[in-house]
């Protein structure tokens, strides 16, 4: 473009300097005369006006004169436009047209993992799609592989309880509580992660209240139900057409949040899998995975939910909600080096009490390879760890070791129902006191003697 212009630049000038010289002798230097120039200085763009350089000696020449004047006027009203523009022409501005928001659909598969869901896999990788899939704890105990595959292959994961069991689940909202926690630590143990997406079996229409809702976004979930329902849980041995067109009715909004499921007996959906992945790319939707940015569907709270049979006191809320709410925030790590057995605590798997890095009994212990049994009758949680035995008891908060007498007061205690103790006396009673911490800035760094 700037050659271009360069170009242009140097011609207009070279037709300027033409137009200057007298039409009847040839192409040569004029002569220089300081005192009375043939031609005016132009002291800047501005200043250049269309005037006749050279005096016409005969009548005959006025007419040649004349257009050699109205072309120099051309010429410089051309030069003076491009060196005005600090670039090249440029081309009409195209009116920008606001680009329309890809349409999107959210497979999600609930009740597995089951023998079909390796089957849902295969379909999914072979069409290069991703899902979602709400476990069931129960489940996932019976095919650990299987979930490791979905995290493996990109997939999301999302928690459906334990056990599915609606009488326990709505019945009170801690019961819920614990099944969701239960399935979570096991999902963890498999993957590593977290799941942060929640799916309520049946969905929370007519079994939520607002505690459910409330507590579970205090606590750091995020609840997803659906605005498309495949229809293939409705009955058993729901046809594959029949779940091919109930999936593939509702293409008209922008995100799709499809029901299906991958449980034992949902073989048809696994045949209509297919034709509805074909269909959904044809309408021009994309595929992806739920996270926890995505904005949720729920169902509206319905006034026929009956009382719970109790609601979560504010003590029950502060020893549970509160703290699982800090398990997904953004904090520092914890990690610690104990004689090259190394544990990592995420942010809200750890507490700081009176400048003390309290944490769970059994998950660190177990972390760092040891074991961590409870003695009902006593009340006392005994440990076994890097060859060191000792006990902790919360009631009287002491510990103490039968192999060395060793003996100390201690902060451990019972918070929520978990035992909760300063990782320095673990260290301590392990024959690897706490060397030196260092914080950085998105973690506390703990190593031992």
């Amino acid at each position: 473009m700037k050659k271009a212009m360069l170009f242009l630049v140097c011609a207009v000038c070279g037709i300027m300097w033409l137009l200057m010289l007298k039409p009847d002798e040839p192409y040569l230097s004029p002569p220089v005369n300081p005192a009375k120039p043939d031609h005016p200085t132009f002291h800047s763009i501005e200043d250049a006006k269309p005037v006749m350089p050279f005096t016409m000696k005969k009548a005959a020449d006025s007419e040649a004169a004349n257009m050699a004047v109205s072309m120099q006027a051309k010429a410089v009203k051309l030069l003076h436009s491009l060196l005005s523009s600090s670039s090249a022409p440029q081309a009409p501005a195209v009116p920008q047209v606001p680009e329309t928001p890809a349409k999107t659909v959210y497979l999600t598969f609930d009740d597995g993992p089951s023998g079909l869901t390796g089957e849902v896999l295969d379909i999914l990788k072979e069409n290069n799609v991703p899902a979602t899939f709400f476990i069931l704890g129960k489940q996932a105990e019976q095919r650990p592989e299987l979930v490791s595959r979905i995290a493996e292959e990109g997939h999301a994961i999302g928690n459906h309880t334990y056990d599915h069991d609606y009488s326990q689940l709505y019945r009170k909202f801690t019961l819920f509580w614990d099944q969701i926690k239960q399935t979570e630590e096991i999902i963890r143990s498999i993957t590593g992660e977290r799941p942060q997406l929640l799916r309520a079996p049946g969905g929370t229409a007519g079994k939520f209240d607002e505690t459910y809702f409330k507590l579970l976004k205090q606590a750091g979930y995020r609840v997803f139900d659906w605005n498309a329902d495949s229809g293939d849980s409705k009955r058993i041995g729901v046809p594959a057409d029949e779940i091919v067109r109930q999936s593939t009715m509702q293409t008209a909004g922008d995100e799709i949040n499809l029901l299906l499921h991958d449980g034992a007996g949902h073989e048809e959906t696994v045949k209509a899998l297919p034709r509805i992945i074909e269909h959904y790319k044809e309408a021009g939707y994309r595929f992806a995975v739920l996270t926890p940015e995505t904005a949720p569907v729920q169902f509206k709270v319905q006034s026929k939910v009956k009382p719970k049979e109790s609601q979560p006191g504010s003590r029950w809320i502060a020893e549970h909600i509160v703290p699982n709410g800090q398990l997904f925030d953004q904090g520092k790590v914890l990690t610690l080096d104990m004689a090259g057995l190394a544990a990592e605590f995420q942010p809200g798997e750890y507490r700081i009490e009176n400048g003390r890095l309290m944490v769970p009994l059994r998950s660190a212990v177990e972390r760092l390879g040891g074991r961590v049994s409870w003695d009902a009758p006593s009340r006392t949680a005994r440990v076994s760890l890097s060859g060191a035995s000792w006990s902790a008891d919360p009631g009287l908060g002491m510990l103490w070791s039968p192999d060395t007498s060793m003996k100390q007061p201690s902060e451990v205690m019972i918070w929520g129902n978990a035992v909760w103790i300063p990782l320095r006396d673990i260290l301590h009673f392990s024959g690897h006191p706490l060397n030196h911490v260092v914080m950085k800035e998105h973690a506390y760094q703990i190593q031992t003697l």
